[in-house]
């Protein structure tokens, strides 16, 4: 691995612990739109659970990279998040370079999460499908000896995948997770970014909660339950037992 492939991380926040889930955002906001309720949930049940955002997600019409930080940092708060951080990889002109591959996997070798959350990998949007990419060649990488990468040599365990897609699709997930204990949680954490979901869409018909909100009752009533999330697996998901089953 050439030597110019290793970079440093300003201001990386300590994990003093290795993380049990580690979701994988191109931009602030992904994550909590595509599986905030399931990590409240996680967090509620005392798992260790990180966000990787890949950029600032700016330019945007009503945001700016400090109002996305504020915002990022409000979210968090509102989760109860363990680990954050942005790796600053340019917003709209994400790819998947050899470079970019060794900061996400330098970063899972610092982390040591035991699960993977990447975006959906069809998807309209190409810094979703360039970062889904990244994670999963990242993830190989990461288990690579006799490299400069940082940390020590590990393979995350599996890679799930979250929907936060653009492309008006009915997804066929591996399961769904009932998120309705959380699903106030879940838009509290979206409402944190006010630049992409208030401010200039006060006249949406349906407001963009109820859409987000019809999107988890569609979920949910699949499985039983009020809200539900969908996510895909691209190896089988085992069980130990039927106890979980919905």
């Amino acid at each position: 691995m050439p030597a110019s492939l290793f970079h440093s991380y300003p201001d990386l926040p300590p994990c003093n612990a290795p993380l049990d889930a580690l979701v994988v955002a191109p931009h602030p906001d992904d994550a909590e739109l595509g599986m905030g309720g399931t990590i409240a949930a996680m967090v509620q049940k005392n798992y260790r659970v990180g966000i990787l955002d890949l950029t600032s997600g700016e330019p945007t019409p009503f945001g700016s990279v400090e109002k996305r930080r504020a915002e990022t940092a409000k979210a968090s708060e509102i989760l109860k998040i363990t680990w954050r951080y942005n790796l600053g990889l340019p917003n709209r002109f994400l790819e998947a370079t050899l470079e970019n591959r060794a900061k996400i996997a330098g970063i899972f070798r610092l982390t040591r999460p035991r699960w993977i959350f990447a975006p959906y990998w069809v998807d309209a949007h190409p810094d979703h499908t360039a970062a889904t990419e990244l994670i999963e060649a990242a993830r190989f990488w990461s288990k690579l000896t006799k490299c400069d990468l940082p940390g020590e040599p590990f393979h995350p365990q599996r890679i799930f995948y979250y929907y936060c897609i653009h492309l008006k699709l009915i997804p066929q997930p591996a399961w769904i997770q009932d998120i309705t204990p959380f699903w106030q949680t879940k838009a509290d954490s979206v409402a944190a970014y006010h630049s992409q979901f208030v401010e200039g869409k006060e006249q949406l018909d349906p407001p963009w909660v109820e859409v987000l909100r019809e999107q988890a009752a569609t979920w949910g009533r699949a499985i039983g339950v009020r809200y539900g999330e969908p996510f895909a697996s691209k190896e089988p998901i085992g069980l130990s037992d039927w106890n979980s089953l919905l």
